[in-house]
């Protein structure tokens, strides 16, 4: 006979429910936390309902009550991991509706920046699985987020983007501090990438993830690539100059679809990101002095029509539809988010975990809640 359990992770513990999850407190997924009911028979999950939305923050409906200006402001808070990458997906959106090319030094700047954001959005869901190499990540991740707040002047939400470019060049000083944190990055791998697969090699066909659902949920990103989804926005639709480092695109599938490989997937990324990042800085500097934005005039009106752009974020495919008007505040906004995905097809693949592997199983699925609970 199963029984029915409303598990907590994270600071849902703070709700009602029958038991606490125990998952790492520094995991991104823990805060603030979603719920999990389970059926549970002999031990083994039977059935699950990923319950999320407890922190819900009417981020669209924000957007819809300001000017694209000031929708620039909110683009950063929702998925607090990858903040420069989100505010990058609503510019791309608002700069395809107004038919506007930003400069070339702000496509390599966004580029570059992007990259280094990655690698730091994805150390904090390796950290737990580091075993001693987490002392290494967690440092790592501190530097990349000191470096992105030396150039963006912000920790948590740069602000960086504008529609039409970025807020200022990246200084000189800044690129050779960032070369410097790639380089660490890079020497340090080896050794993360062993630890981290010495420490999951356990967890080799737990909470298997099929390609046919992580397709119907929509999944991208390295848990899609865990599951055999070869899909990469970089490479198979480029935006930014993307196409021009299309040399450089070794994107690794798996195809066990398990939290093993899902952590794979993960490690897969930052010696790409570090490759992309170092190529985008030398064009860069390449290009010299010059503009980073578009001179905007005082009322920026939205045209009439539907656009939308996505962009390959850290976590999975991220996207922003924008509907216009012909008024300066969009007339709708919607965010697709990648860890809602993620977390639609999480449920399937706890089926048949044990009870006692279930913390490790959901782990696995790098989810920033923020994000999920737009």
């Amino acid at each position: 006979m199963p029984t029915e359990q409303l598990l907590a992770v994270g600071t849902a513990a703070l709700l009602t429910c029958d038991d606490v999850l125990e998952v790492d407190p520094r995991h991104p997924a823990a805060h603030p936390g979603f719920q999990l009911q389970v059926s549970v028979t002999d031990d083994l999950v039977t059935s699950a309902d990923v319950r999320i939305g407890l922190m819900h923050r009417s981020a669209e409906k924000l957007f819809e009550s300001r000017d694209l200006r000031q929708a620039m402001l909110l683009a950063d808070r929702h998925d607090w991991m990858s903040s420069f990458s989100s505010e990058v997906t609503v510019a791309l959106a608002a700069e395809r509706a107004l038919g506007m090319l930003p400069p070339e030094r702000a496509t390599w700047t966004r580029m570059a920046l992007l990259e280094v954001e990655r690698i730091g959005a994805l150390l904090p869901f390796l950290a737990p699985v580091a075993g001693a190499s987490r002392p290494a990540v967690e440092s790592l991740r501190e530097r990349i987020v000191l470096a992105m707040e030396s150039i963006t002047g912000s920790r948590m939400h740069p602000t960086f983007t504008r529609i039409g470019g970025v807020a200022a060049p990246v200084t000189d000083d800044d690129r050779t501090l960032v070369r410097e944190l790639l380089g660490d990055v890079e020497s340090a791998f080896p050794a993360v990438a062993a630890d981290v697969a010495a420490q999951t090699d356990g967890l080799a066909g737990l909470a298997v993830l099929d390609a046919t659902t992580a397709l119907g949920c929509g999944l991208g990103g390295p848990v899609g690539r865990a599951s055999g989804v070869a899909r990469d926005l970089r490479r198979d639709e480029p935006y930014l100059a993307y196409e021009e480092l299309s040399d450089l695109m070794d994107v690794p599938v798996h195809e066990a679809g398990d939290s093993r490989a899902r952590y794979a997937a993960l490690l897969d990324q930052v010696p790409l990101s570090v490759r992309l990042a170092r190529a985008s800085f030398d064009r860069l500097d390449s290009l010299g002095d010059g503009p980073t934005d578009v001179p905007l005039p005082k009322v920026v009106r939205l045209p009439e029509g539907m656009t939308y752009a996505a962009v390959e974020g850290p976590i999975g495919i991220a996207g922003c539809l924008l509907v216009g008007a012909g008024d300066k505040y969009p007339w709708r906004m919607k965010i697709r988010s990648a860890s809602f995905a993620t977390m639609s097809a999480m449920g399937a693949a706890l089926v048949g975990v044990p009870v006692v592997a279930l913390a490790d199983a959901v782990m696995s699925f790098a989810v920033v809640m923020g994000d999920a609970d737009r």
